[in-house]
């Protein structure tokens, strides 16, 4: 038996006592971006990978939801274990109906792995163009599987930052699939709200058939986790900006909370403050709702009351 990888220098573990939160999770709620890391003895992880994370297994995550009240999951692949979707694919399977996955997949997989995929849960793929975490992103590579998961009904998730989007912009509005992009395209929040930049992001979402995660306020924040200026709430940096996205896009905004968190560099948060918040991004109980149960239903579910 190969011994087990040591953890990157320096990789911080995920947050293991997190608070009970003050605000109360509506019924049913999805948690549409989370992961899963091995456990490494079991799920052993890629070759290539750019890190080597602690273990983050489906017990622990599972337990987190009980925890936070949270129903279902959307588990995407991590990119600690390449294309290589077995964990995740447990971890889907461990969930009785209750999860869905995005999985990484690359343009030789077979249609029969494909349609094994799907019938395991698997509702899309994911597309990353953050150069720290993937070497490349080929173009033509990325739209064979487009054209060969479009007909499944599957969607593309795309991770990038928004400083990124004008030369993916046209790449992106040809993909032959709805689109969910990860956290907001990871806006620049020392930029103003009503800037360039994140205008450019909201005219495309309106221009295309994409869906946008609220998610990941850590990563994008740069006052951090403590609350400012009599402010009672952390990352409020952040605000504006998701605050936007859920008024302009109320039935096309998703939630989630990106435990356990990976590559996080000065702070873990704590997943409990995290759910708290949630009512300073989404001001109305419809709002929240749509957020939380009603929008991820709709794309992961459809048709399931």
């Amino acid at each position: 038996m190969n011994a087990l990888a040591s953890k990157t220098p320096g990789w911080l573990d995920w947050y293991p006592n997190p608070s009970v939160p003050a605000f109360e999770l509506p019924a049913r709620t999805v948690d549409t971006h989370c992961h899963v890391f091995g456990p490494q003895a079991e799920f052993p992880f890629a070759p290539e990978r750019k890190y080597t994370p602690c273990d983050a297994s489906k017990d622990q995550l599972f337990a987190l939801h009980d925890h936070l009240g949270i129903s279902r999951s959307v588990i995407v692949q991590a990119t600690c274990h390449g294309a290589d979707n077995s964990a995740m694919v447990d971890a889907v399977a461990s969930a009785g109906g209750r999860a869905r996955g995005i999985a990484t997949v690359r343009s030789d997989i077979s249609d029969a792995e494909l349609r094994r995929l799907d019938a395991a849960g698997v509702r899309g793929v994911r597309f990353n163009f953050l150069k720290r975490l993937v070497d490349t992103s080929p173009a033509d590579e990325l739209s064979a599987i487009a054209a060969r998961i479009a007909p499944m009904g599957w969607h593309i998730v795309l991770y990038f930052e928004s400083a990124d989007l004008p030369e993916l912009a046209d790449f992106f509005g040809a993909l032959p699939t709805p689109l969910v992009v990860d956290h907001m395209g990871r806006p620049d929040v020392t930029e103003p709200v009503d800037g360039a930049q994140f205008g450019r992001f909201l005219r495309f979402v309106e221009h295309h058939d994409v869906w946008v995660k609220v998610t990941c306020p850590e990563r994008i924040s740069v006052t951090g986790p403590a609350a400012l200026d009599g402010e009672q709430h952390a990352y409020t940096d952040v605000v504006p900006f998701a605050r936007r996205v859920v008024e302009e896009f109320p039935d096309r905004v998703l939630w989630g909370t990106d435990w356990p968190h990976p590559n996080l560099t000065d702070h873990m948060p704590d997943d409990g403050l995290l759910v708290d918040f949630l009512p300073h991004l989404a001001l109305t109980t419809e709002q929240q709702h749509k957020l939380l149960v009603d929008n991820p239903m709709r794309l992961y579910w459809p048709g399931e009351d």
